[in-house]
């Protein structure tokens, strides 16, 4: 009696062991799963913590600026036979680079091009340095030669011997402008509006231009841009009433019509956070 009860407790010593080992690797296997899903959930948040990031640097970042339709090679930087600007036009050139600033030369100048900057509330300091960090992001190509502010101040990036990249197949003979505004209506400021038409009647007393060489964004490729003055088509005749410049009926004739090649060369817009973030400060 004594050696089956003995026996007995060995058994159920065994079995208590047995059950203590399995459930030890229980607990691991569990913490083993527990561990692999808080990794995987962590990963799934921070990728789509930056694919917010991303999607939202790309709405906020300056886009109606357009790639050249041909881009040559770049040449050197800033030429001694630059035009001078007026005083009233704060001179911050770009780098020279192949983004946003070539170096390529302005042989001719044909006509101004006025764009809007689709990006509402950014000033002209912000849309320069957006402008500069191409250079750095290589994200598309893109500049104006002058950006206009909401409180009226005008910025030079580019001479105006060089090409700008901001007006496609018109790159190679027009100055650009690239205008700041409030909201996305796109309409202008006053100050804004009033610094435009002091630098449209500048350009046309500089290089002779007439009515018909003040054009859209939209006059060259079809995209809605500068927006309030394609929406509003009688203030952009009121525009160039204001800025004055003579009529040239053999220009009218021949007026700049929207170029199907142009129409889908896409609304590059900037974007990544890196090049907004650097271009805000």
């Amino acid at each position: 009696m004594d050696d089956y009860k003995e026996e007995l407790r060995r058994q159920s010593e065994r079995e208590e062991i047995r059950y203590r080992r399995e459930l030890a690797i229980r607990r691991r296997k569990a913490r083993t799963r527990r561990t692999i899903f808080l990794a995987a959930l962590v990963f799934i948040l921070i990728a789509a913590a930056a694919a917010i990031i991303i999607v939202s640097a790309r709405r906020t970042s300056p886009g109606e600026p357009d790639a050249p339709d041909s881009p040559e090679e770049p040449e050197a930087g800033n030429n001694p036979d630059t035009i001078a600007v007026p005083d009233w036009v704060t001179v911050d050139l770009l780098p020279v680079n192949e983004y946003s600033r070539p170096g390529t030369a302005l042989e001719q100048v044909n006509g101004v091009v006025v764009h809007y900057v689709g990006n509402p509330n950014t000033t002209a300091k912000q849309n320069r340095n957006y402008f500069a960090n191409l250079a750095q992001t290589h994200e598309t190509s893109a500049s104006s030669h002058f950006l206009i502010g909401l409180d009226g101040e005008v910025i030079q990036c580019v001479p105006l011997n060089e090409w700008s990249y901001c007006s496609n197949s018109r790159n190679a003979d027009t100055i650009a402008i690239e205008c700041c505004h409030p909201d996305e209506s796109g309409e202008f400021t006053k100050e804004t509006y009033d610094s435009l038409i002091k630098l449209l009647k500048w350009l046309c007393d500089t290089y002779s231009l007439d009515r018909e060489d003040i054009i859209r964004h939209y006059d060259v490729t079809g995209k809605i841009c500068p927006k309030w003055y394609v929406d509003h088509p009688e203030d952009w005749e009121a525009l160039l009433d204001d800025v004055g410049a003579p009529s040239n009926p053999d220009k009218a004739d021949g007026a700049d019509t929207v170029e199907d090649e142009d129409k889908d060369e896409g609304d590059r817009s900037g974007g990544f956070l890196s090049g907004l973030l650097d271009g805000l400060k």
